[in-house]
C-alpha cells in the first residue's frame, strides 16, 4: 500500500488515550442503547416465561362471569 504505515481510525483515540472524553451526543446514545438492551433482556426472559408456563397468565375467570341474573345454559329465553 503506501509503505507499511499504519490508517488512522475515527473510532480509536490517538495518543495514549488519557485526552480522550466522550461527548454529550456520544454518552447519551451510549445511555439510550444500554437502556435498549435492558428493555430487550426484560421482554426476551416474559417471552420465555410465557412459553414455559402459558396457562399462568391467563385469568381465571369464565365467559360466564359476565352474566349475572342468567344461569349457565338458559339462553332460549334470554335472546328472545
Amino acid at each position: 500500500m503506501d509503505g507499511g504505515q499504519p490508517v488512522p481510525s475515527p473510532l480509536v483515540p490517538l495518543g495514549n488515550g488519557s485526552d480522550y472524553s466522550m461527548s454529550l451526543e456520544q454518552k447519551t446514545t451510549f445511555v439510550f442503547v444500554i437502556l435498549l438492551f435492558i428493555f430487550l433482556g426484560i421482554l426476551i426472559v416474559r417471552c420465555f416465561r410465557i412459553l414455559l408456563d402459558p396457562y399462568r397468565s391467563m385469568p381465571t375467570s369464565t365467559w360466564a362471569d359476565g352474566l349475572e341474573g342468567l344461569e349457565k345454559g338458559q339462553f332460549d329465553h334470554a335472546l328472545a
